[in-house]
């Protein structure tokens, strides 16, 4: 096998960590991958270091997975997104309590009888 660019090493860490986490899928949305040998397989494509596709065909590959890494449009930066937005405000997790707090510091009315997201509203979180 050929030696690997820099590039193509931070793809197949990439789809091999998905298929890892269960987060690797065939064509992006199809089924997940449960077999190695076509996680491996999945990961030399998309890093344009296939044996069975032509030189162009491999550069035209890493080109489009590098695209797409840049938009954070894989698995991988979904997940990571999904769990960094997730409750947080402003770096931290805020707690129901720590939001009525706040709220009762501000002496905002109705307090008592709004849930987390109305909490969070009406301090503007």
């Amino acid at each position: 096998m050929a030696k690997q660019s820099k590039a193509q090493k931070e793809t197949v860490e990439r789809v091999m960590h998905e298929f890892k986490h269960g987060e690797l899928r065939t064509n992006g949305d199809g089924p997940k991958v449960k077999n190695p040998k076509q996680a491996v397989a999945i990961a030399l494509s998309e890093a344009g270091a296939s044996k069975n596709e032509s030189k162009t065909e491999n550069q035209k590959n890493l080109k489009r997975t590098k695209a797409k890494e840049r938009r954070e449009e894989t698995a991988q930066a979904e997940t990571e997104g999904k769990q960094a937005s997730k409750g947080k405000s402003g770096g931290k997790e805020e707690t129901k309590a720590a939001l009525y707090a706040e709220a009762r510091e501000k002496e905002i009315p109705g307090r008592s009888r709004m849930n987390k997201d109305e909490l969070a509203r009406a301090l503007h979180h």
